[in-house]
């Protein structure tokens, strides 16, 4: 097997969102997906199981302004609706995996 990244994108977002987050796909424990949207924003989501914690980068919004997800939605942001689907899947699967591992 190739040690070869699998996904890899470059920040798209312009110097006022800040400087973007540095993060390793391959943290146990913690399940992360990618969207760019129809306007070419960028948004990352992280769910860490051990702390059972959903947290959301939107790069239109500050990468510096990390914010929380709560039952598959971050209260703090305003998502349009493929935004907000796409948070959605990705709350399903990852919590989908943390109830297969208990």
């Amino acid at each position: 097997m190739t040690q070869a990244p699998l996904f890899h994108v470059r920040n798209k977002q312009s110097a006022a969102s800040g400087e973007p987050p540095s993060i390793d796909g391959n943290t146990p424990g913690r399940y992360h997906a990618y969207f760019e949207n129809a306007q070419g924003e960028q948004l990352i989501f992280i769910y860490d199981y051990d702390a059972d914690t959903g947290t959301l980068y939107h790069g239109d919004a500050g990468w510096d302004q990390p914010c929380p997800v709560k039952d598959g939605t971050c209260p703090e942001l305003v998502l349009d609706e493929a935004e907000t689907l796409w948070l959605r899947a990705c709350w399903l699967a990852a919590t989908e995996l943390r109830q297969r591992s208990e």
